[in-house]
């Protein structure tokens, strides 16, 4: 099989199964795992899927993500400069919301010596984390459990947040775009992203690199309501002005 060929049907496979593992795509295409490393940097190149730890997922469009277990092993030290500069922004007295992910995850773990801080999430393992902080109170939205990304969604979660205001929303996407702005794969879980947007005094975008430019299926927010947006330094140039020229503060760690 040529080159061209096995890539045009690892995309096919992959759109298949949404996600794949170096692995797998070896067995499938009976070839070894090194070719199909060098194959799937061309294909990421391209621009139609997007490399993981170990393996490869959808990348022309948003469609659905990893489990939690499998992004926490993704772009870790980024996701930690980035949790890190999150928790730098955050002053005594704050109320703030942790959205759900791996990203904000890393917050709560910069923040948890912190003190007379409020944190609102609908994420358990932030909850948990926080659990023993003394100088932190934790209010849990409650909600739906979504068990493959500790979430907690759905109209419990939305009914809490309606009713709050806080003065810092500290967001996770799986795609950013500097003129298309928030978006997400699932529209699920919509309602409960724009509700801590609107919640918030300062909005601010947490994500790694991967995820800017990047455009799914539903619209959570106009990009005009993103206040801030913390990046890893692995962004490219271009990247960075293109936000930057869409009037939003960007921060690189």
């Amino acid at each position: 099989m040529l080159a061209a060929e096995r890539k045009a049907k690892i995309i096919e496979f992959v759109k298949r199964t949404n996600i794949a593992t170096v692995t797998q795509l070896s067995e499938e295409f009976n070839v070894h795992e090194a070719t199909i490393r060098r194959d799937l940097s061309e294909i990421e190149r391209e621009g139609h899927l997007r490399r993981t730890h170990g393996g490869v997922i959808l990348g022309e469009g948003i469609h659905s993500e990893p489990s939690f277990t499998v992004r926490a092993t993704e772009r870790v030290e980024e996701k930690q400069r980035i949790g890190a500069k999150a928790a730098e922004m955050i002053q005594e007295g704050d109320s703030i919301i942790l959205d759900s992910g791996t990203t904000t995850f890393q917050i709560a773990k910069y923040i948890a010596n912190k003190t007379n801080i409020t944190v609102v999430t609908n994420d358990i393992n932030i909850a948990a984390e926080l659990r023993d902080s003394k100088g932190i109170k934790v209010i849990v939205t409650g909600g739906v459990l979504y068990p493959e990304s500790f979430m907690l969604n759905g109209m419990f979660t939305n009914d809490v947040l309606k009713k709050l205001h806080v003065h810092k929303a500290f967001i996770g996407t799986p795609a950013i775009h500097p003129k298309k702005g928030l978006t997400h794969f699932e529209e699920l879980f919509v309602p409960a992203k724009m509700e801590m947007i609107n919640a918030a005094s300062e909005v601010i975008v947490v994500t790694d690199h991967t995820k800017l430019g990047g455009v799914s299926l539903h619209m959570v927010s106009p990009i005009s309501k993103v206040d801030k947006l913390i990046t890893g330094e692995e962004a490219s140039e271009t990247q960075i002005q293109q936000f930057k020229e869409s009037g939003i503060e960007t921060v690189i760690s």
